[in-house]
């Protein structure tokens, strides 16, 4: 399979906290290490590790931060499609509480790459699925162009604007920024999965809802940073293998739930096959 992925990497810097901190309050980070991270980022990790060709059209900032992720980015050995941006790449701190809930702490909205940017796009027609994160409507289009088009339910907006028809849009239950319901979209996806935590996925479509199985229980929450980018890409990886959206839902509740037994989302792995 020739995938996709279309949005931001973030220069993250993650560890553990006491306590997020309240006014006044000095928060010692513990463990801090740097990942590659965003939505973009995390999305782009996990689908690295499966069977697939693997391509990344993003946008790096021209400071120190930016070479560090661009560093780790070509380390993977995937496809890289890079606009180049003057001025710092953003950075993010992530505070993981004593309950692994994270806190995340942004410097600048991220870097998102553009139509405009002189990047591979017309070739986004020849994949077998995309998944994007970006900002940029005229880009969205583009990508609509594969055989299979996923969206993380935040860039709703972006979609509107866009008047395109994804196939899955895909968000949290429990964020409000995500969480609008299928009947209030103008031009509907074909399927909005949303996921509830620990309860059963909801798979929402002109037919309906269907509930698929809940993703395995977890018995210590280590760190959630990264699990819905995680099930996201996941849920794209299984839709573009071929899978109906209400298995592909349930196979992609693993890889979510993996996550939550690592301090780091890059240390966790689960395989495709």
């Amino acid at each position: 399979m020739r995938i996709a992925v279309v949005g931001h990497v973030e220069h993250v810097t993650l560890g553990r906290v006491e306590h997020v901190p309240e006014a006044g309050d000095i928060a010692h980070l513990e463990r801090p290490r740097f990942l590659p991270g965003g939505g973009g980022g995390v999305a782009f990790h996990q689908l690295v590790r499966s069977n697939a060709e693997v391509h990344l059209f993003t946008a790096l900032g021209d400071d120190d931060g930016a070479a560090e992720v661009e560093r780790a980015l070509v380390g993977t050995g995937a496809r890289l499609h890079l606009a180049r941006k003057r001025g710092p790449h953003p950075r993010v701190v992530v505070m993981l509480d004593a309950h692994g809930r994270r806190t995340i702490v942004v410097t600048s909205p991220p870097l998102q790459p553009t139509a405009d940017d002189p990047l591979a796009w017309d070739t986004l027609a020849s994949f077998d699925a995309v998944y994007f994160t970006g900002a940029c409507a005229r880009s969205l289009v583009v990508a609509r162009a594969a055989r299979a088009l996923v969206v993380t339910a935040r860039r709703a907006h972006v979609v509107a604007e866009a008047a395109v028809v994804p196939d899955v849009l895909v968000g949290s239950a429990s964020d409000p920024r995500e969480n609008t319901s299928f009947s209030a979209y103008a031009r509907p996806p074909r399927a909005l999965v949303l996921t509830q935590g620990p309860g059963p996925i909801r798979v929402e479509t002109a037919s309906g809802l269907v509930l698929a199985d809940a993703p395995p229980p977890v018995a210590e929450v280590r760190g959630d940073y990264g699990a819905g980018d995680s099930f996201a890409a996941a849920l794209m990886y299984f839709v573009a293998a071929g899978h109906s959206v209400v298995e592909a839902a349930r196979c992609a509740g693993l890889f979510g739930a993996v996550v939550l037994l690592y301090e780091s989302v890059f240390e966790s792995a689960v395989c495709f096959g």
